[in-house]
């Protein structure tokens, strides 16, 4: 009997012990992450591929002014670049190590002119709004446009004198329909007039696009550009 009992033992402890490391391995092998979004918004620039730490994360060619939407990424410092659509990795137009918090969530730009593109990158608080309101934050990335304050039409100002590549913070506002104005500092003369639709618990990025004066063969004039964060 007793012998029995030994060799029942000695058959189930490595089992026990094989399972007890699965499951420390499991707990090993997690990975911390984060949520990036990268947006094409130079207006010169061609379609684009998006490669992290080398990998390439987009399926189709990125056409501006469009976005990845959220894309999990792991957590730590980790190397974006961006190169012309197809060209591979031996021409990035964006090289750029970012160091992302796991469980936080970010917006990468790829900004300006190409011959000057650069990464913007903001760090996105997808906090629930309270109940009724939206949230709104405006990113300047008009490369030719001045400073600019943005007002309701015929009604207050939300966020004054930004400059190119300034954001603001998401701002809580009452949901509801807005006619926006983007207007150069110092005047009343709207550069943009957009309508927008805030929905009660939705969070929004609207960044300005375009060029104010386009140049030659170029036809991405100055815009507003709206982005559901959540």
């Amino acid at each position: 009997m007793k012998n029995w009992m030994k060799i029942a033992l000695l058959a189930v402890l490595p089992t026990m012990f094989l399972a007890s490391c699965d499951d420390d391995d499991d707990i090993d092998l997690r990975v911390d992450e984060a949520n990036v979004m990268v947006v094409h918004a130079s207006p010169d620039a061609p379609a684009v591929d998006l490669y992290v730490d080398d990998a390439k994360v987009n399926s189709a060619a990125l056409n501006y002014p469009n976005n990845t939407g959220y894309l999990e990424v792991d957590a730590g410092e980790r190397n974006f670049k961006v190169t012309a659509a197809g060209a591979g990795l031996s021409s990035p137009v964006i090289d750029a190590d970012v160091t992302l918090e796991k469980d936080r969530s970010y917006t990468v730009f790829a900004a300006d002119m190409l011959s000057s593109i650069t990464p913007v990158v903001l760090e996105d608080d997808l906090t629930i709004p309270a109940s009724g309101k939206a949230h709104i934050r405006v990113v300047h990335l008009s490369p030719d446009a001045p400073n600019v304050d943005v007002v309701v039409q015929n009604g207050p100002e939300l966020f004054s004198d930004l400059e190119f590549k300034e954001a603001t913070a998401f701002t809580p506002v009452d949901a509801g329909t807005y006619t926006i104005e983007v207007q150069p500092v110092g005047t009343d003369v709207a550069a943009i007039t957009a309508t927008l639709t805030l929905e009660a618990g939705k969070i929004y990025t609207v960044f300005a696009k375009g060029f104010l004066n386009p140049p030659s063969g170029n036809s991405n004039s100055l815009d507003a550009e709206v982005i559901v964060n959540k």
